[in-house]
């Protein structure tokens, strides 16, 4: 007697990309060198770390990523808009120190720092260069992101936002170094107690420390790239920027707006991470708008206190108004694109 049953088919043997899913398609080398990089996040795991998973380490992860009020279906499924790899990483910011390095020295070669206005320099004493302790703040901040972060696609935004934040703080102290070398002003030896005691530095200074105890992976990065950054970035950076032009500082106005590149890139992917947040779960809405209104008034201090200056310091200054509205302005914009607003 013969029966009509087939034999079972072979299973499919998984083809090279599969741990990507079906895709349908091979993956691009900014996929390839991206996924699945964060070991603690691997499938099939009793904890973040091989350690009991009672253990202080484990249970921060499990409380401020695992636990966290954000969460998506499968957070593997966001992508970089730049799609940025170590190898383009290195290779863009490369050709952007190359261009920042022959721009200082050209500027240095005609002796541009001694013909600032002292009142300028004063300026820039007080409002530039204390800028690399609340930079530096923030990139301990980036960094602690990329750790806690629930996915390697997400961890790498933050890792390579860190190093713009670290070419920043260089820059600064570079900048630093110069104009000290080249007035008999306070620059290089008060901005710690510019940092620490000046009044209108106080509301940022306490926004960013705040920012160091936001320990909620989701939190941290709502406080930081959807509020407390745009805000800060668009006065300390574009602000900033434009007053430098008016008072003939060129190379000042030019190292900023090669920065301002960085902060643009880092609004792009936060933006878009926002997005993916809600499309996983509209939940997710609720919550993060709930983080920025427990931090949009720190960012709202923090730019009324250092619009002041602005208005109060340069020859040729602007209106304190005209800076916090700008700051407003930027952020309203960051929350609108990562669909937090009308």
């Amino acid at each position: 007697m013969t029966s009509d049953a087939r034999p079972p088919r072979p299973q499919r043997r998984l083809k090279t990309w599969s741990a990507l899913g079906q895709l349908g398609r091979i993956p691009s080398e900014y996929e390839v060198v991206t996924h699945h990089l964060n070991y603690t996040t691997r499938p099939g795991r009793a904890a973040a770390l091989e350690s009991n998973p009672t253990t202080p380490a484990n249970m921060w992860f499990l409380t401020y990523r695992d636990k966290s009020p954000l969460q998506a279906h499968d957070w593997t499924g966001f992508r970089d808009p730049d799609e940025i790899t170590y190898r383009t990483y290195v290779t863009m910011q490369d050709e952007q120190e190359t261009v920042v390095e022959g721009v200082l020295d050209e500027y240095d070669a005609v002796r541009h720092d001694t013909r600032l206005h002292d009142r300028w320099v004063d300026c820039l004493a007080t409002l530039f260069t204390p800028t690399r302790f609340p930079v530096h703040a923030l990139q301990m901040c980036t960094a602690y992101l990329g750790l806690m972060a629930p996915a390697s696609y997400i961890s790498n935004c933050s890792v390579f936002a860190t190093g713009d934040l670290l070419r920043r703080v260089s820059l600064v102290a570079y900048r630093t170094r110069q104009l000290a070398d080249a007035s008999d002003s306070s620059i290089g030896r008060a901005e710690r107690n510019t940092w620490q005691h000046n009044e209108a530095w106080q509301p940022t200074r306490e926004a960013l420390e705040k920012l160091l105890t936001a320990y909620d992976w989701g939190e941290c990065f709502t406080a930081m790239n959807l509020v407390l950054r745009p805000t800060l970035d668009q006065i300390l950076v574009r602000q900033l920027a434009h007053v430098a032009h008016d008072n003939d500082d060129e190379l000042t106005w030019l190292l900023l707006g090669n920065l301002a590149a960085d902060s643009d890139r880092c609004t792009r992917w936060s933006t878009a991470l926002a997005e993916y947040a809600i499309g996983q779960h509209q939940g997710n809405r609720d919550v993060l708008q709930r983080w920025v209104a427990r931090w949009t008034p720190r960012a709202e201090a923090a730019a009324a206190g250092l619009s002041r200056l602005f208005e109060d310091l340069p020859p040729r200054g602007r209106a304190a108004e005209t800076v916090e509205r700008a700051a407003h302005l930027a952020r309203h914009h960051v929350l609108r694109e990562a669909g937090l607003t009308g």
